[in-house]
Protein backbone atom coordinates (compact mmCIF):
# COMPACT_ATOMS: atom_id res chain seq x y z
CA UNK A 1 0.00 0.00 0.00
CA UNK A 2 2.31 2.50 0.55
CA UNK A 3 4.48 1.66 -2.43
CA UNK A 4 1.23 2.58 -4.43
CA UNK A 5 0.64 5.46 -2.55
CA UNK A 6 4.52 6.92 -2.90
CA UNK A 7 4.04 5.95 -6.86
CA UNK A 8 0.78 8.09 -6.60
CA UNK A 9 3.14 10.72 -4.46
CA UNK A 10 5.56 11.12 -7.45
CA UNK A 11 3.59 10.84 -9.90
CA UNK A 12 1.20 14.22 -8.93
CA UNK A 13 3.13 16.53 -10.44
CA UNK A 14 2.88 14.83 -13.99
CA UNK A 15 -0.26 14.47 -13.23
CA UNK A 16 -1.24 17.96 -12.63
CA UNK A 17 1.20 19.29 -15.10
CA UNK A 18 -0.91 17.04 -17.90
CA UNK A 19 -4.24 18.21 -16.46
CA UNK A 20 -2.78 22.09 -17.28
CA UNK A 21 -1.24 21.27 -20.54
CA UNK A 22 -4.61 19.58 -21.72
CA UNK A 23 -7.23 21.82 -20.07
CA UNK A 24 -10.57 22.69 -21.63
CA UNK A 25 -9.15 26.85 -21.13
CA UNK A 26 -8.55 27.04 -24.37
CA UNK A 27 -12.24 26.96 -25.18
CA UNK A 28 -12.72 29.99 -24.94
CA UNK A 29 -16.62 32.23 -25.79
CA UNK A 30 -16.26 34.00 -28.97
CA UNK A 31 -18.92 37.14 -28.24
CA UNK A 32 -19.74 39.49 -30.93
CA UNK A 33 -21.43 42.24 -30.69
CA UNK A 34 -24.85 43.09 -32.01
CA UNK A 35 -25.59 45.68 -34.70
CA UNK A 36 -28.44 48.16 -35.14
CA UNK A 37 -32.21 46.46 -35.85
CA UNK A 38 -30.17 42.83 -35.07
CA UNK A 39 -28.93 40.52 -32.52
CA UNK A 40 -25.78 38.95 -34.07
CA UNK A 41 -26.06 35.25 -33.56
CA UNK A 42 -23.06 32.87 -33.96
CA UNK A 43 -23.52 29.48 -35.93
CA UNK A 44 -21.77 27.03 -37.04
CA UNK A 45 -24.67 24.86 -39.98
CA UNK A 46 -21.84 22.40 -41.30
CA UNK A 47 -20.57 19.39 -38.94
CA UNK A 48 -20.69 15.98 -38.62
CA UNK A 49 -20.97 12.77 -36.24
CA UNK A 50 -21.08 9.25 -36.31
CA UNK A 51 -23.61 9.14 -38.26
CA UNK A 52 -22.32 9.90 -41.21
CA UNK A 53 -18.24 10.48 -41.70
CA UNK A 54 -17.81 12.04 -38.08
CA UNK A 55 -15.62 10.75 -35.50
CA UNK A 56 -18.12 12.00 -31.94
CA UNK A 57 -21.50 11.34 -30.80
CA UNK A 58 -24.21 13.85 -31.43
CA UNK A 59 -23.72 15.30 -27.70
CA UNK A 60 -20.34 16.32 -27.52
CA UNK A 61 -21.25 18.71 -30.79
CA UNK A 62 -23.61 20.32 -28.33
CA UNK A 63 -21.65 20.49 -25.31
CA UNK A 64 -18.17 21.74 -27.95
CA UNK A 65 -20.77 24.85 -28.99
CA UNK A 66 -21.95 25.36 -25.57
CA UNK A 67 -18.52 25.91 -24.43
CA UNK A 68 -17.81 28.40 -27.55
CA UNK A 69 -21.02 30.70 -26.82
CA UNK A 70 -22.83 29.30 -29.97
CA UNK A 71 -25.96 30.43 -30.67
CA UNK A 72 -27.18 27.62 -32.78
CA UNK A 73 -25.24 24.81 -34.52
CA UNK A 74 -27.07 22.34 -37.43
CA UNK A 75 -25.35 18.26 -37.93
CA UNK A 76 -25.94 18.11 -41.39
CA UNK A 77 -24.97 14.33 -41.99
CA UNK A 78 -24.14 12.97 -45.04
CA UNK A 79 -27.25 11.49 -46.54
CA UNK A 80 -25.16 9.11 -49.11
CA UNK A 81 -22.24 8.76 -47.21
CA UNK A 82 -22.35 6.72 -43.78
CA UNK A 83 -19.65 4.57 -43.24
CA UNK A 84 -20.02 3.73 -40.10
CA UNK A 85 -23.56 1.97 -40.99
CA UNK A 86 -22.01 -1.60 -40.38
CA UNK A 87 -21.84 -0.73 -36.87
CA UNK A 88 -24.64 2.31 -36.13
CA UNK A 89 -27.45 1.07 -38.21
CA UNK A 90 -30.32 3.80 -38.29
CA UNK A 91 -32.65 3.94 -40.45
CA UNK A 92 -34.52 6.78 -39.08
CA UNK A 93 -31.35 10.11 -40.64
CA UNK A 94 -32.97 12.44 -38.06
CA UNK A 95 -31.20 10.66 -35.58
CA UNK A 96 -28.32 12.70 -34.96
CA UNK A 97 -30.87 15.66 -34.50
CA UNK A 98 -32.99 14.05 -32.01
CA UNK A 99 -30.06 13.41 -29.86
CA UNK A 100 -28.67 16.50 -30.07
CA UNK A 101 -32.37 18.31 -29.42
CA UNK A 102 -31.96 15.82 -26.15
CA UNK A 103 -28.76 16.91 -25.42
CA UNK A 104 -29.57 20.92 -25.92
CA UNK A 105 -33.06 20.82 -24.12
CA UNK A 106 -31.52 22.65 -20.77
CA UNK A 107 -29.80 25.19 -23.16
CA UNK A 108 -30.65 28.17 -25.17
CA UNK A 109 -28.77 26.60 -28.40
CA UNK A 110 -30.80 26.45 -31.35
CA UNK A 111 -30.91 23.17 -33.11
CA UNK A 112 -31.11 23.45 -36.54
CA UNK A 113 -31.92 20.37 -38.07
CA UNK A 114 -30.30 19.76 -41.42
CA UNK A 115 -28.41 17.39 -43.80
CA UNK A 116 -25.72 17.13 -46.80
CA UNK A 117 -26.82 16.20 -49.85
CA UNK A 118 -23.65 14.45 -51.02
CA UNK A 119 -22.44 13.93 -54.62
CA UNK A 120 -19.85 14.48 -57.35
CA UNK A 121 -19.47 17.39 -59.63
CA UNK A 122 -21.31 18.79 -61.40
CA UNK A 123 -23.90 18.84 -58.29
CA UNK A 124 -21.52 18.50 -55.82
CA UNK A 125 -21.66 18.91 -52.10
CA UNK A 126 -24.90 20.91 -50.46
CA UNK A 127 -25.95 21.45 -46.84
CA UNK A 128 -29.79 22.09 -46.48
CA UNK A 129 -30.89 23.33 -43.29
CA UNK A 130 -34.01 24.32 -41.32
CA UNK A 131 -35.57 20.89 -43.08
CA UNK A 132 -38.79 18.87 -41.40
CA UNK A 133 -37.62 15.18 -41.66
CA UNK A 134 -34.08 14.04 -43.87
CA UNK A 135 -35.73 10.71 -45.54
CA UNK A 136 -37.53 12.14 -47.92
CA UNK A 137 -34.48 13.98 -48.97
CA UNK A 138 -32.67 10.55 -49.70
CA UNK A 139 -33.41 10.67 -53.50
CA UNK A 140 -31.27 8.97 -56.19
CA UNK A 141 -31.59 11.76 -58.77
CA UNK A 142 -30.00 15.31 -57.58
CA UNK A 143 -32.94 17.32 -58.75
CA UNK A 144 -35.18 15.29 -57.04
CA UNK A 145 -33.23 16.08 -53.92
CA UNK A 146 -33.42 19.63 -53.68
CA UNK A 147 -37.03 19.42 -55.24
CA UNK A 148 -37.77 17.67 -52.12
CA UNK A 149 -35.58 20.55 -49.52
CA UNK A 150 -37.22 23.09 -51.49
CA UNK A 151 -40.55 21.63 -50.82
CA UNK A 152 -39.67 21.67 -46.87
CA UNK A 153 -38.50 25.32 -47.40
CA UNK A 154 -34.91 24.11 -46.81
CA UNK A 155 -31.86 27.17 -46.86
CA UNK A 156 -29.54 25.39 -49.01
CA UNK A 157 -25.99 26.69 -49.40
CA UNK A 158 -22.62 24.93 -51.76
CA UNK A 159 -20.23 23.48 -49.48
CA UNK A 160 -16.29 24.07 -50.07
CA UNK A 161 -17.04 25.07 -53.93
CA UNK A 162 -12.99 25.39 -54.15
CA UNK A 163 -12.13 21.94 -52.39
CA UNK A 164 -9.58 20.48 -54.81
CA UNK A 165 -11.35 17.12 -54.37
CA UNK A 166 -14.17 19.28 -56.36
CA UNK A 167 -11.99 21.69 -58.31
CA UNK A 168 -8.74 20.23 -59.31
CA UNK A 169 -7.27 23.93 -60.15
CA UNK A 170 -8.34 25.11 -56.63
CA UNK A 171 -11.47 27.25 -58.43
CA UNK A 172 -15.05 26.99 -58.26
CA UNK A 173 -16.98 26.26 -61.32
CA UNK A 174 -20.18 27.04 -61.25
CA UNK A 175 -22.14 24.07 -62.91
CA UNK A 176 -25.30 24.48 -65.29
CA UNK A 177 -26.83 22.29 -62.91
CA UNK A 178 -25.97 24.72 -59.60
CA UNK A 179 -27.19 27.44 -62.28
CA UNK A 180 -30.54 26.04 -62.67
CA UNK A 181 -31.10 25.21 -58.56
CA UNK A 182 -30.27 29.15 -58.23
CA UNK A 183 -32.65 29.55 -61.05
CA UNK A 184 -35.12 27.62 -59.51
CA UNK A 185 -34.95 29.12 -56.03
CA UNK A 186 -33.29 25.56 -54.88
CA UNK A 187 -29.51 26.78 -54.03
CA UNK A 188 -29.51 29.50 -51.40
CA UNK A 189 -25.56 30.68 -50.18
CA UNK A 190 -22.20 29.80 -50.86
CA UNK A 191 -19.23 28.56 -48.35
CA UNK A 192 -16.08 31.31 -48.87
CA UNK A 193 -14.82 29.54 -45.66
CA UNK A 194 -14.88 26.23 -44.63
CA UNK A 195 -12.67 24.29 -42.49
CA UNK A 196 -8.99 26.53 -42.47
CA UNK A 197 -9.87 27.95 -46.24
CA UNK A 198 -11.06 30.90 -47.68
CA UNK A 199 -11.72 31.55 -51.25
CA UNK A 200 -12.38 34.78 -53.17
CA UNK A 201 -13.62 32.91 -55.96
CA UNK A 202 -16.26 32.00 -54.09
CA UNK A 203 -16.52 35.66 -52.52
CA UNK A 204 -17.00 36.63 -56.24
CA UNK A 205 -20.22 33.74 -56.87
CA UNK A 206 -21.60 35.14 -53.98
CA UNK A 207 -22.17 38.64 -55.20
CA UNK A 208 -22.89 37.72 -58.63
CA UNK A 209 -25.36 35.79 -58.07
CA UNK A 210 -26.77 37.17 -55.07
CA UNK A 211 -25.94 34.13 -52.50
CA UNK A 212 -25.46 34.29 -49.17
CA UNK A 213 -22.11 34.71 -47.59
CA UNK A 214 -21.56 31.05 -45.27
CA UNK A 215 -18.14 30.41 -43.09
CA UNK A 216 -18.17 26.77 -41.21
CA UNK A 217 -16.54 24.60 -39.53
CA UNK A 218 -17.15 20.92 -41.42
CA UNK A 219 -15.39 19.54 -38.31
CA UNK A 220 -15.44 15.77 -37.92
CA UNK A 221 -13.32 15.31 -35.21
CA UNK A 222 -12.80 17.13 -31.89
CA UNK A 223 -13.02 21.06 -31.98
CA UNK A 224 -10.32 20.78 -29.76
CA UNK A 225 -7.86 19.31 -31.98
CA UNK A 226 -9.04 20.76 -34.85
CA UNK A 227 -8.80 23.87 -34.02
CA UNK A 228 -8.27 25.10 -30.36
CA UNK A 229 -5.14 23.58 -29.10
CA UNK A 230 -4.07 25.09 -32.45
CA UNK A 231 -4.69 28.71 -31.56
CA UNK A 232 -7.85 29.08 -33.62
CA UNK A 233 -11.34 29.87 -33.09
CA UNK A 234 -13.72 27.74 -35.54
CA UNK A 235 -14.66 29.38 -38.50
CA UNK A 236 -18.44 30.77 -37.87
CA UNK A 237 -21.35 32.00 -39.60
CA UNK A 238 -22.59 35.78 -37.93
CA UNK A 239 -26.35 35.52 -38.48
CA UNK A 240 -28.26 39.35 -37.91
CA UNK A 241 -31.44 38.19 -37.12
CA UNK A 242 -34.35 40.33 -35.71
CA UNK A 243 -34.44 37.88 -32.85
CA UNK A 244 -33.03 34.18 -31.40
CA UNK A 245 -35.49 32.13 -32.84
CA UNK A 246 -35.38 29.82 -35.79
CA UNK A 247 -37.94 31.20 -37.28
CA UNK A 248 -35.90 34.66 -37.16
CA UNK A 249 -32.46 32.63 -38.02
CA UNK A 250 -33.64 31.27 -41.28
CA UNK A 251 -35.22 34.28 -42.64
CA UNK A 252 -31.85 35.83 -41.72
CA UNK A 253 -30.52 33.31 -43.82
CA UNK A 254 -32.46 33.87 -46.69
CA UNK A 255 -32.19 37.46 -47.06
CA UNK A 256 -28.89 37.69 -46.81
CA UNK A 257 -27.66 39.13 -43.54
CA UNK A 258 -24.40 37.35 -42.37
CA UNK A 259 -20.78 37.65 -41.79
CA UNK A 260 -18.52 34.71 -42.32
CA UNK A 261 -15.71 34.79 -39.55
CA UNK A 262 -12.16 32.67 -39.24
CA UNK A 263 -10.40 34.31 -36.35
CA UNK A 264 -9.10 37.75 -37.48
CA UNK A 265 -10.96 36.97 -40.86
CA UNK A 266 -14.16 38.72 -41.48
CA UNK A 267 -16.17 38.51 -44.84
CA UNK A 268 -19.24 40.00 -45.63
CA UNK A 269 -22.03 41.99 -47.72
CA UNK A 270 -20.68 45.75 -46.67
CA UNK A 271 -24.16 46.42 -45.45
CA UNK A 272 -23.35 44.05 -42.38
CA UNK A 273 -19.18 44.04 -42.25
CA UNK A 274 -19.03 47.34 -41.43
CA UNK A 275 -21.35 48.35 -38.90
CA UNK A 276 -20.47 44.97 -37.32
CA UNK A 277 -16.96 45.85 -37.36
CA UNK A 278 -17.53 49.45 -36.07
CA UNK A 279 -19.85 48.26 -33.22
CA UNK A 280 -16.98 45.92 -32.15
CA UNK A 281 -14.72 49.15 -31.64
CA UNK A 282 -15.72 51.14 -27.99
CA UNK A 283 -14.36 54.03 -27.73
CA UNK A 284 -13.53 54.31 -23.94
CA UNK A 285 -11.98 57.92 -23.69
CA UNK A 286 -10.82 60.50 -25.61
CA UNK A 287 -8.92 64.14 -24.51
CA UNK A 288 -6.16 65.76 -25.57
CA UNK A 289 -2.27 65.41 -23.71
CA UNK A 290 -2.08 68.77 -21.68
CA UNK A 291 -1.05 71.77 -23.33
CA UNK A 292 -0.32 69.80 -26.73
CA UNK A 293 -3.00 69.49 -29.53
CA UNK A 294 -2.17 65.22 -29.69
CA UNK A 295 -4.96 63.51 -29.16
CA UNK A 296 -5.40 60.54 -26.64
CA UNK A 297 -7.76 57.99 -27.60
CA UNK A 298 -8.07 54.60 -25.50
CA UNK A 299 -10.01 52.29 -28.08
CA UNK A 300 -11.39 48.10 -26.72
CA UNK A 301 -12.18 45.58 -29.30
CA UNK A 302 -15.62 43.63 -27.89
CA UNK A 303 -14.69 41.66 -30.41
CA UNK A 304 -13.87 37.66 -30.40
CA UNK A 305 -11.17 38.49 -33.40
CA UNK A 306 -8.20 40.57 -33.52
CA UNK A 307 -9.18 43.75 -35.95
CA UNK A 308 -6.23 44.96 -37.93
CA UNK A 309 -6.78 48.53 -39.40
CA UNK A 310 -5.05 50.98 -41.50
CA UNK A 311 -5.40 54.85 -40.49
CA UNK A 312 -6.73 56.41 -43.45
CA UNK A 313 -8.06 59.95 -41.74
CA UNK A 314 -6.23 63.19 -42.36
CA UNK A 315 -4.41 63.11 -39.21
CA UNK A 316 -1.49 60.76 -38.68
CA UNK A 317 -0.21 59.12 -35.51
CA UNK A 318 2.25 60.27 -32.82
CA UNK A 319 3.79 57.24 -32.21
CA UNK A 320 2.51 54.70 -33.78
CA UNK A 321 2.23 52.66 -36.92
CA UNK A 322 -0.34 53.81 -39.63
CA UNK A 323 -0.78 49.81 -39.48
CA UNK A 324 -1.78 48.54 -36.48
CA UNK A 325 -4.25 45.28 -34.79
CA UNK A 326 -6.36 46.03 -31.45
CA UNK A 327 -6.62 42.47 -30.19
CA UNK A 328 -9.61 40.46 -29.21
CA UNK A 329 -11.21 41.89 -26.14
CA UNK A 330 -8.09 44.41 -25.64
CA UNK A 331 -7.69 47.35 -25.29
CA UNK A 332 -5.52 50.51 -27.69
CA UNK A 333 -4.27 53.92 -26.96
CA UNK A 334 -4.13 56.08 -29.79
CA UNK A 335 -2.44 59.64 -29.76
CA UNK A 336 -3.34 61.66 -32.98
CA UNK A 337 -2.29 64.92 -34.57
CA UNK A 338 -4.36 67.03 -35.12
CA UNK A 339 -2.47 69.80 -35.14
CA UNK A 340 -5.28 71.97 -33.91
CA UNK A 341 -8.08 71.69 -31.32
CA UNK A 342 -10.96 70.04 -32.65
CA UNK A 343 -14.48 69.54 -31.45
CA UNK A 344 -15.10 66.24 -33.37
CA UNK A 345 -12.57 63.75 -34.08
CA UNK A 346 -13.56 61.74 -37.46
CA UNK A 347 -12.05 59.03 -37.48
CA UNK A 348 -11.44 56.06 -40.88
CA UNK A 349 -9.48 53.20 -40.39
CA UNK A 350 -9.27 50.86 -43.02
CA UNK A 351 -10.01 46.99 -41.97
CA UNK A 352 -7.35 45.16 -43.27
CA UNK A 353 -8.61 41.88 -42.16
CA UNK A 354 -12.20 42.33 -43.13
CA UNK A 355 -13.43 41.88 -47.03
CA UNK A 356 -16.67 42.71 -49.31
CA UNK A 357 -15.38 41.84 -52.20
CA UNK A 358 -12.60 40.10 -53.33
CA UNK A 359 -9.06 42.08 -52.26
CA UNK A 360 -11.65 45.07 -51.75
CA UNK A 361 -11.53 45.75 -47.39
CA UNK A 362 -13.97 48.35 -45.90
CA UNK A 363 -13.21 51.46 -44.61
CA UNK A 364 -14.94 52.45 -40.94
CA UNK A 365 -15.75 55.82 -39.71
CA UNK A 366 -16.48 56.87 -36.30
CA UNK A 367 -17.15 60.37 -35.71
CA UNK A 368 -16.19 60.94 -31.55
CA UNK A 369 -17.03 64.31 -29.62
CA UNK A 370 -13.49 65.23 -28.13
CA UNK A 371 -13.65 66.17 -24.55
CA UNK A 372 -11.70 69.14 -23.10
Amino acid sequence: MKYRLLTLFLLLPLILCYAQTHSHMGAKPMNYPDIEGYKTLKTDLHMHTVFSDGNVWPNIRVQEALRENLDAISLTEHLEYQPHLADIPHPDRNRSFVLAMEEAKEHELLIVHGSEITRSTPMGHNNAVFIKDVNPILQEDAADAFAEAKKQNAFVFWNHPAWYAQAPKGNPVLSNFQKERIKNGELHGIEVINTFDYAEESLALALEHNLTIMGTSDIHGLIDWDYTEKGNHRPITLVFAKEKTLESMQEALFAGRTVAVYNDLLVGKEDYLKPLIKASIEVLSVSYVPETTVLKLELKNNSSSDLMFENVMEFTFYDSSPVFTIAAGETKMLHVKTLEEIQTLSLRFKALGAYTAPKVQPVIEWNIPVNR
